[in-house]
C-alpha cells in the first residue's frame, strides 16, 4: 500500500480533520444565552471567515445556516479535490447529493408559494454556489434559472437537461393532479442510491468500505421510515412504496416487522439488527417522538462507520470519513442554531448532539 494513490489524499486532507471542532466547545453553543453568543463563540472557529463575511447582509439564524453551509460545502470540494483520478466517479455520484436536496428544497417551495431570496437561504451552497456544482452538472447560472421557475412543472421541464427528465418527467402529469410533491421527491431520492451504488463496482480492491457506508446509510433511512409510518398509522402499502432498496434491509422484511402494534413493538423488532434502537424508546413513550431513536440510530452508525472507515486510511475511505465528519458537524451545529431559535432547554438540545457523543 505504500504506493496507493490515496497517500496523497491523506496528506491532503490530514490538517483539515484538526479543523473539525472539538467536542468541548459544543459544551459552549449549548450553554450560550441565544444566538448572538452562539455567533460570537463560532467567529474563532473555522466559520468566522464565512460570518464575517456573511454578517453585513445577514444576522441570526440565516447568518449561521449560510455559514455552515458555505463551510460544509468548502469541505465538500476540499475532499473532492483531494480524490486521486480513480476515487473521483464514486466521490462525484456521491456529492450529487446536495443537488439533489436543493432540487427537493427548490421543488417543495414552489408547492408551498415561498419567496426566492426565502429559499435560496437554505441551500446547501458556498457564495451561492451549490455544492453540487463541484460534482454535477448545473452550473451557477443553471441552478439560479431553475430557482426562478414559477411552477412545479416549470421545474421539471428545466431540469430534463440535467439528466433528471426520465425520473421526473412521468410524475408530473400526477403532481398536477394530487399536488402532491412527493411522488417526485422519492424517485429522485430512489434514482440516487441507485446510481450511487453503481458507481461503487468500478473501484478496485476497496469499494467494499464504500458499498458498507452507503448501504448503512440506505438502512438508517429505511428504519426511520418504518418508525416514522407506525407512529403516523400509515397502511404498510404505503411505507412499501417509500421503501429505498440497496440497504442490508430489504423490502421483503418489511412485512414481518411492521406488523409490530405499536412503535416500541417495533423497535424492539428491530433491536437484533439495530441494538441502539432501544435507547429511543422511553424517550418516545415519555413524549411521543421519535427524535430519541433517530439521534441513536446516527450516533450508532457513525461510530461504526468511523472506525471502519479509519482501519483503512490509504484507501477512499479516508475521504468518505472526512465527509462523515463534515455532515456531522453540520448537522450538530443546526441543532444548536435551531434549539435556540424554538427556546429548547440546554439539556435537551445537548441529547440531541452526535459529536460529543462519538467516544
Amino acid at each position: 500500500m505504500a504506493g496507493s494513490p490515496y497517500a496523497s489524499a491523506l496528506g491532503r486532507l490530514k490538517a483539515s480533520f484538526v479543523n473539525f471542532l472539538p467536542k468541548e466547545v459544543y459544551g459552549n453553543l449549548v450553554a450560550a444565552r441565544d444566538l448572538a453568543e452562539v455567533t460570537k463563540n463560532l467567529e474563532a472557529t473555522p466559520y468566522g471567515p464565512e460570518i464575517v463575511q456573511t454578517a453585513a447582509s445577514y444576522s441570526g439564524a440565516t447568518l449561521l445556516e449560510i455559514a455552515i453551509n458555505r463551510t460544509f460545502v468548502r469541505r465538500n470540494r476540499q475532499a473532492l479535490e483531494a480524490a486521486p483520478f480513480a476515487g473521483r466517479p464514486i466521490l462525484q455520484a456521491y456529492l450529487r447529493r446536495w443537488d439533489i436536496q436543493n432540487v427537493g428544497l427548490i421543488l417543495a417551495s414552489k408547492v408551498q408559494g415561498r419567496a426566492i431570496g426565502e429559499t435560496e437561504q437554505f441551500l446547501v451552497s458556498s457564495r451561492d454556489m451549490p455544492a453540487g456544482l463541484f460534482a454535477g452538472a448545473m452550473s451557477l447560472d443553471d441552478v439560479r434559472q431553475i430557482l426562478a421557475q414559477p411552477t412545479v412543472e416549470a421545474v421539471a421541464s428545466a431540469l430534463v437537461r440535467f439528466g433528471y427528465g426520465a425520473t421526473i418527467l412521468p410524475l408530473v402529469d400526477q403532481f398536477s393532479r394530487t399536488k402532491d410533491v412527493f411522488p417526485i421527491l422519492h424517485a429522485l431520492e430512489r434514482e440516487y442510491y441507485q446510481k450511487l451504488l453503481e458507481a461503487t463496482r468500478y473501484f478496485q480492491g476497496d469499494e467494499w468500505t464504500v458499498r458498507q457506508f452507503i448501504q448503512s446509510e440506505v438502512d438508517l433511512r429505511n428504519v426511520l421510515l418504518l418508525l416514522k409510518g407506525k407512529d403516523a398509522e400509515l397502511p404498510i402499502e404505503d411505507v412499501v412504496e417509500r421503501f429505498v432498496d440497496g440497504g442490508l434491509l430489504t423490502a421483503a422484511s418489511v412485512p414481518d416487522l411492521y406488523g409490530a402494534l405499536t412503535v416500541p413493538d417495533l423497535a424492539q423488532a428491530l433491536e437484533p439488527r439495530f441494538p441502539a434502537i432501544a435507547e429511543g424508546t422511553a424517550v418516545y413513550r415519555a413524549d411521543q417522538t421519535l427524535t430519541g431513536y433517530e439521534i441513536a440510530l446516527t450516533r450508532e452508525r457513525a461510530v461504526r462507520e468511523l472506525k471502519r472507515l479509519r482501519s483503512y486510511p490509504l484507501s477512499i475511505a479516508i475521504l468518505f470519513g472526512y465527509l462523515l465528519l463534515a455532515e456531522l458537524e453540520r448537522g450538530d451545529l443546526r441543532r444548536v442554531v435551531y434549539g435556540k431559535v424554538y427556546d429548547i432547554p440546554p439539556a435537551k438540545v445537548e441529547t440531541l448532539l452526535i459529536v460529543p457523543r462519538l467516544g
